[in-house]
């Protein structure tokens, strides 16, 4: 069974309320067809029913109207979610006049759905830029706790026949958000893609934390900074089985691990990867994809306190099918389903 298999039969099994703010966005609208079609999730679209509707019945789609509705215009409806909004940002200065004007912005509004529990997830980023997306999520659904910093994780889908991965399957990390993460952040980014491996991937995680030395085998700032976040991963969360500072080799090929770090629990078994910066993060991934003609599903953006995901602004139905699926099930796992 494929990944995406799996994660829609578990999807199926616990159907989550997943909003989508750009609700007569075509493609989104041919996505959330499939959704409804297959009953992976519940929709919640944000946006004038009759106006949803008429759009869809343009683009010849039948189960729509099986999601439900809401306007960001209608405040008999917004009212509460305004007096929410005030609330979580009255230290901010944020009047409840400024609190009602918030609320039209159908971004705001997912998101303070979400934190009511009115909801359990959300996709944008279709028409909207990164920056907007993440700009709600943070001012109205926080961090989880104990994280600080918000990542992106890739899960890498390896060639049939690549002796390398788990089932398959690698996660990447940093790869997507943070440029020079700090060890605290580094440590944080480790924790939570580590929850993405168990959660997405399906895979008991196994991280390693990388870096140009194994256990010492140069000397440098930036490896004491890996071996430092290293140990504060496993301070924050013991039942973690991670390590470094390894390299890639030593942390993936089992002969290489074993003659690098041969008391290791992770050298030659990882799959879990934690790159020390952006730029390895992202470097890593688009190469491995692009030589070896690996599937990168992401980003996953994870650390949020409720799962929240940014789509590209080029992305295809299948991309935000795709996405809708991997949201649904971080959000079953924060439920431990």
């Amino acid at each position: 069974m494929s990944l995406f298999e799996r994660l829609t039969k578990k999807a199926q099994l616990h159907p989550q309320r997943l909003v989508l703010p750009e609700s007569k966005e075509p493609r989104t609208l041919q996505a959330a067809e499939r959704i409804l079609a297959d009953k992976i999730a519940e929709i919640i679209f944000l946006g004038k029913k009759e106006e949803v509707l008429a759009e869809a019945e343009k683009l010849g789609l039948k189960h729509i109207a099986e999601a439900r509705f809401h306007n960001p215009d209608d405040t008999s409806f917004t009212e509460k979610y305004a007096e929410l909004f005030c609330e979580l940002r009255k230290k901010k200065g944020v009047t409840l006049e400024d609190a009602r004007y918030t609320v039209k912005n159908p971004l705001y509004l997912g998101c303070l759905l979400i934190k009511a529990g009115d909801a359990d997830a959300m996709v944008a980023g279709a028409l909207s830029p990164t920056s907007s997306v993440l700009r709600a999520a943070f001012q109205v659904l926080k961090t989880k706790p104990g994280i600080s910093v918000v990542s992106g994780a890739f899960i890498m889908l390896l060639p049939e026949g690549c002796q390398y991965g788990d089932n398959g399957m690698l996660v990447f990390a940093d790869c997507a958000v943070v440029p020079d993460p700090t060890k605290e952040e580094l440590a944080e980014i480790a924790i939570a893609t580590a929850k993405t491996t168990k959660d997405i991937a399906g895979l008991d995680p196994v991280v390693a934390m990388l870096s140009f030395s194994t256990r010492g085998s140069a000397s440098h700032e930036r490896v004491d900074k890996v071996r430092e976040a290293t140990e504060i991963a496993r301070v924050k969360d013991p039942s973690l089985v991670i390590d470094g500072e390894m390299q890639s080799d030593a942390a993936i090929v089992p002969s290489v691990g074993a003659l690098k770090a041969p008391d290791s629990k992770v050298a030659g078994r990882a799959n879990t990867l934690i790159f020390p910066s952006l730029e390895t993060g992202n470097i890593a991934y688009k190469l491995v994809q692009r030589l070896s003609g690996a599937g990168a599903v992401g980003p996953i953006l994870q650390g949020l306190a409720a799962p929240v995901n940014d789509l590209s602004r080029g992305a295809t139905v299948d991309d935000i099918v795709n996405t809708i699926i991997v949201t649904c099930n971080q959000a079953i796992g924060d439920k431990n389903l």
